[in-house]
């Protein structure tokens, strides 16, 4: 009985807490105004959601199969350590970690800007939003330094909560469907298609599957991580894509693109359109609701990659204490306190396009952590570190090629700064480096 207790409270993260973090993270404040930005793409959009989807599953798999023959915790570092060594690891878990921060700053934000529809005085006064945002920053800091399953119970019931709303929306979408039948979706013309347009839509769409490696970085908090991280990886994944493409499409195929275009509110006129009536302030709330779940998941990862990193040597010591309950509390409090200086940086009027690039890059950053991990896969086997079998080898050359194809719908730009970003760490190692050997000496 106690070993039973001693194990629950030293790997406190099940299957269900994993598929909530991969959900959790993925679904967040963006699926909410993906039908407005993809309005103008018609089918294109429909086809984008299931290359996405597909590219993201084979993603998945790789992470799963990793997470199998190497159950560390850091996930990307890990994985890209073992495949190309401790240099790489390192440059693409720093890139992976400045990314994971910087997108936590823009989910409070968009939390708090859906907290705006019943306060509207949050819209009118910078600094009143600024401290709110700051303030649910701390909040779910504050919710992981007290645990990984008081974090992890929260994601779930979040989760649960932020579905609430995408199921009510597929049920309209299916009903419309049912009782005006195919008169209702919008006219399917080959000659609409294009490889630019699909490929442009599928930038957006991607961005929305952000986070299929999330259950692989907390893996020393996971309960038998050699079987329920690929469990958790890959059904969530397949769950988050599915609800994706049919709420997405539902909306985007069942409403005029003249409503959806430029809207504020996909889902509100949405649902205005078919059902009639105002359901702005229930749907801001679970808008809300699910940006809220969203940083809760991803605050946990910004202080477990770090803290993996500095248990690994390649990060200052000081990040991987942890604390009673095994949070790891220090590296948190600096990454929490990263994502204050950016929110308010946001709210600087002057620094705020600045700000924008800045989350465009980082999640430029979360490609290379894809990309690296699926080539990790093809060199393991080389060195028969890996099961040497076809069909993982034809998806991980699918998820590499995958992760190539979407660098380039999100430009070449972007991609090139997410280089220097990358490369940046590389000064960060050597002063590590510099400072372990000092204190061997």
């Amino acid at each position: 009985m106690s070993s039973k207790l001693k194990t629950s409270s030293s790997r406190p993260l099940g299957v269900w807490m994993c598929a909530a973090l991969v959900v959790g993270n993925m679904i967040g404040s963006g699926v909410f105004m993906l039908p407005a930005s993809l309005a103008p793409y018609g089918w294109n959009a429909v086809i984008a959601w299931l290359l996405t989807i597909g590219g993201a599953l084979c993603l998945a798999y790789v992470f799963a199969r990793l997470a199998q023959a190497f159950p560390r915790a850091g996930g990307p570092f890990a994985y890209t350590e073992e495949a190309f060594g401790r240099v790489a690891g390192f440059m693409v878990a720093w890139a992976y970690w400045i990314s994971v921060w910087v997108s936590n700053a823009a989910l409070a934000i968009a939390a708090v800007s859906y907290f705006s529809v019943f306060a509207p005085a949050l819209a009118k006064t910078q600094g009143l939003a600024a401290l709110l945002t700051v303030a649910v920053v701390w909040i779910a800091t504050a919710i992981n330094c007290a645990g990984a399953r008081t974090a992890g119970w929260t994601q779930v019931v979040t989760t649960v909560l932020k579905l609430v709303p995408l199921v009510a929306v597929a049920g309209l979408a299916a009903s419309v469907l049912l009782h005006k039948g195919p008169a209702a979706v919008m006219p399917f013309h080959t000659s609409a298609l294009s490889g630019s347009a699909i490929t442009a839509a599928a930038a957006l769409t991607l961005w929305a599957l952000l986070g299929v490696e999330t259950a692989t970085i907390p893996a020393d908090k996971v309960v038998d991580p050699v079987r329920t991280i690929p469990r958790a990886t890959l059904a969530g994944t397949a769950f988050a894509g599915l609800i994706y493409l049919l709420v997405s499409s539902g909306v985007l195929l069942l409403t005029p693109a003249s409503v959806l275009t430029g809207s504020n509110a996909p889902f509100v006129d949405f649902v205005a359109f078919h059902a009639r009536g105002d359901f702005s302030l229930v749907l801001a709330a679970f808008a809300a609701i699910s940006a809220l779940g969203a940083l809760n998941g991803w605050v946990l990862i910004q202080g477990e990659m770090p803290a993996a990193m500095a248990r690994e040597g390649v990060f200052p010591a000081w990040f991987g204490k942890l604390s009673a309950n095994g949070a790891p509390v220090r590296a948190q409090l600096v990454s929490s306190g990263l994502v204050t200086v950016l929110v308010l940086m946001n709210y600087a009027k002057s620094l705020a396009d600045t700000f924008t690039f800045m989350a465009l890059l980082a999640t430029a950053a979360t490609l290379f952590a894809y990309l690296f991990c699926s080539l990790a896969v093809l060199r393991l086997q080389a060195q028969g570190r890996m099961d040497r079998s076809k069909a993982l080898s034809v998806v991980a050359a699918i998820g590499a090629a995958y992760s190539i194809w979407t660098f380039y719908g999100a430009g070449w730009s972007v991609t090139f700064w997410g280089v220097v970003l990358m490369v940046a760490g590389a000064p960060v190692y050597l002063l590590v480096r510099k400072i372990a050997r000092a204190d061997r000496i």
